[in-house]
């Protein structure tokens, strides 16, 4: 063991890296050294080490390592990315006061020291995980940079993502007991657990709702959302379409909550109308004629492909709980609505997990909307909202706010990137997880002060999170297509530092694991499947 943490000297400085010229063996360095009560290789990509001159020590970080020949010789150097520096009292703090010069001494840090720097949230008891290379240092993170000013969790398939937010969700119940957290789960993974088939949460504290009962009702949507539902707007006689759309909506708004005290209505006000009385106001109108029906009138004919597409859709079971609710027929119930959406209802709790899984594909992004507005609108009129934050996580994100033109993501992409954009001022946060961070919204994406990168083979959707992070953290992450299952990159806000860890395993899992199919299709003593139960389910429109 060595008491000389000295490897090295700086050479050039710049304002995002440092070069540095390591000691050699005829300066007594070897290349693997002990220190402490383990073996270091000095200069390994993406360790931490010191960078001491006069003034505060600064904490870098190896982002690359070569053999330089110069006449004869060689010469093994190191870049380095400084990432924040230590004050008298051994506190750590980002940023760099004063810059060192060239000849400044480069050292090994010790172990009390990385502890210091990732327990420096350790009082709110929020750790998702350990260093990669010291498994016995917990990284904690700031639970309100992670939750109030929004986070991303990316990374390909089979990763380890939703390992991820279930183990993030279970330390969160345990540090924050009154957490208010609303899950859009679009594959059932959080209803249950592995295969033992215990609960990915606390049954005391989530509330499990399928979208269907929970029942997301059409009278809800904006109007810009209702005109996305009902109308093609490519469709020849779309002008028209809306513009008597708009008025008919008005005159049911006005006419079934005339008894309610409500004030003034307009277009966008959360209240009930009849979609049936509606289809029907459509149709008489669609089928007028003038002089004893020898003519038509200007009106006739024109709403054929809107009665069509309403019909269709009401006529569809999958969409009861969008056009056919039955028990949200009332405006007088949507508080209700509003209490078992953010966990105050009968069944009280801190996460609220929405399946989306029986959601047909084409409308899910419309419903998606329709849960980020209600996050967004309960405490944007809230006057207590500072007291009642809440987040709002997504999973597969990119299937509904996605950066495509098609008009049918455009609700749910204005609706989040209002959430990115403001929803902090009204404590509404959002955590993105998406396999495709290239086909997210950019404004939406861009809005993230925290990244969790897992790993992504994709050069495309590296260089697209190469173009979101800052400079000093572009080298960690050019190992993102070598990082192991449940292993991923933290940067943002909400880590102490740019840091490689290994995520906790979450107890129990959630329903996410990649099949065996070699265990599976090895077996010999396995039940012979019930494809009348898969018939039923298929017809049934559930798991």
């Amino acid at each position: 063991m060595t008491d000389n943490t000295l490897v090295g000297y700086i050479t050039e400085v710049n304002g995002a890296e440092f070069l540095v010229e390591l000691l050699t063996e005829k300066d007594g360095v070897n290349s693997v050294i002990s220190f402490g009560d383990r073996q270091v290789h000095v200069g390994q990509v993406g360790s931490y080490m010191l960078v001491k001159q006069a003034g505060p020590d600064i904490l870098v970080l190896v982002e690359s390592m070569w053999v330089q020949a110069n006449a004869g010789s060689s010469r093994r150097m190191l870049r380095v990315n400084p990432l924040g520096s230590f004050n008298e009292d051994g506190g750590f703090h980002r940023g760099i006061p004063h810059y060192p010069v060239t000849g400044a001494e480069l050292h090994l840090v010790a172990d009390a020291q990385l502890k210091a720097v990732f327990a420096n949230f350790e009082a709110a008891n929020f750790s998702i995980g350990s260093l990669s290379s010291f498994p016995d240092i917990n990284v904690y993170m700031d639970p309100s940079a992670f939750f109030g000013r929004h986070a991303a969790i990316l990374g390909q398939s089979g990763s380890g993502k939703s390992w991820m937010v279930a183990s993030i969700m279970q330390s969160t119940l345990k540090s924050m007991p009154n957490a208010h957290i609303i899950m859009l789960d679009p594959h059932n993974e959080y209803s249950q657990g592995d295969s033992s088939g215990k609960p990915v949460f606390p049954l005391d504290n989530v509330h499990h709702i399928s979208a269907a009962d929970m029942e997301v009702p059409y009278w809800l949507l904006p109007f810009r959302d209702l005109v996305d539902l009902l109308i093609d707007t490519n469709e020849e006689h779309a002008s028209l379409q809306i513009a008597f759309l708009r008025s008919t909506v008005m005159e049911l708004k006005t006419k079934a909550n005339k008894d309610i005290d409500i004030g003034h209505i307009h277009i966008d006000t959360p209240v009930y109308f009849s979609m049936a009385e509606l289809f029907e106001h459509f149709k008489l109108v669609n089928e007028r004629t003038s002089n004893f029906g020898k003519a038509s009138t200007p009106l006739t004919g024109k709403f054929d492909s809107l009665l069509i597409k309403l019909e269709s859709r009401m006529n569809d079971t999958r969409y009861d709980f969008l056009l056919a609710p039955k028990k949200r027929t009332s405006s007088l119930s949507l508080p209700d609505l509003l209490r078992d959406f953010v966990g105050m209802g009968e069944n009280r709790a801190a996460i609220t997990v929405i399946d989306l899984s029986s959601v047909p594909f084409d409308v899910q992004p419309t419903v998606s909307a329709q849960i980020a507005r209600m996050a967004f609108e309960f405490n944007f009129w809230n006057p207590r909202c500072r007291e009642f934050p809440l987040l709002l996580v997504c999973e597969e994100a990119h299937n509904y706010i996605s950066s495509s033109e098609d008009s049918r993501y455009n609700a749910a992409r204005l609706s989040f990137e209002r959430i990115a954009k403001t929803g902090r001022k009204y404590g509404v946060g959002l955590c993105l997880i998406s396999q495709r961070p290239h086909d997210l919204s950019e404004t939406v994406l861009s809005q993230c002060s925290s990244f969790f990168c897992m790993r992504i083979t994709n050069p495309v959707d590296q260089d697209y999170i190469q173009s979101l992070v800052p400079e000093a953290a572009k080298g960690l992450l050019s190992s993102l297509s070598s990082l192991s299952q449940g292993e991923v990159i933290a940067i943002g806000e909400a880590s102490p530092l740019p840091v490689r860890m290994q995520v906790n395993l979450p107890q129990p899992p959630p329903n996410a694991q990649t099949i065996d199919f070699y265990k599976m299709w090895a077996a010999t003593d396995l039940e012979e499947v019930d494809v009348d139960t898969i018939v039923q389910h298929w017809w049934q429109n559930r798991h």
